[in-house]
């Protein structure tokens, strides 16, 4: 397959052709506007004040977090902090309000237009996110992607424990993940969309790399990285 040749109307268009490949699409501030795991505590505890009660415990992962910039150590924290041992039940109820409401009124038209264009491909869907598969896992089911790779939080039975399962899936880890579709999905074309610096390293691994950004610094750093920009509103 091709890889990408231009920009129409923001959206990226490509030649079509009877080999299947892989798309793999970035979650926050790539299909969505915005990061997406505060806006899930936060509806949550708003739909159930009585959690509320635990927000004592946010400031010092928040400190914590700016002496060692660990993303997915401040992340475990803050979910066992606020959200440790609700069941699955109230939680499922609360995860699908969420998935409706930000596919419905949160999300990049032009990114859901992508997605379409890839699916109308027969290419395989990919969404990689750092963020937990509380709701990434859903989001993925109800874009009708084919896999989903995110960062996994342990269950105790029907009671949410909150620790991670899984590394947190940003930069060099996305990376290794793309390493890891290639080594399943050996000779399948990689196309692949981030929006974030911490994006760039599994950007590079793709045959086709995008990232979705108007910063300049930014996107000119992709491109002396050889990788192509593109702006979906």
């Amino acid at each position: 397959r091709p890889a990408a040749s231009r920009t129409q109307g923001q959206v990226i268009v490509r030649a079509r052709t009877p080999t299947v490949g892989l798309a793999v699409f970035d979650l926050d501030g790539t299909i969505t506007w915005r990061d997406s795991f505060v806006p899930y505590v936060a509806g949550f505890l708003r739909r159930h004040p009585a959690y509320c009660r635990r927000l004592w415990r946010v400031p010092g992962p928040l400190l914590r977090y700016l002496l060692d910039r660990d993303r997915g150590r401040l992340k475990e924290s803050l979910i066992i902090g606020l959200l440790r041992g609700v069941d699955r039940a109230t939680l499922d109820a609360w995860t699908n309000t969420f998935a409706e409401e930000l596919i419905a009124s949160g999300t990049r038209p032009l990114a859901l237009e992508q997605i379409r264009m890839h699916r109308d491909d027969r290419d395989r869907l990919v969404l990689l996110s750092a963020s937990p598969d509380l709701y990434v896992t859903r989001i993925g089911e109800r874009l009708r992607f084919d896999e989903v790779i995110c960062t996994g939080v342990r269950w105790d039975g029907d009671r949410l424990d909150g620790h991670l399962t899984t590394q947190n899936r940003r930069a060099e880890e996305k990376a290794r993940c793309i390493e890891q579709l290639r080594v399943r999905c050996p000779g399948m074309r990689v196309v692949a969309y981030g929006n974030s610096a911490s994006d760039l390293p599994h950007l590079q691994l793709a045959d086709d790399g995008w990232l979705i950004s108007t910063r300049s610094g930014l996107t000119q750093r992709a491109a002396a990285l050889g990788l192509r920009t593109a702006s979906w509103g």
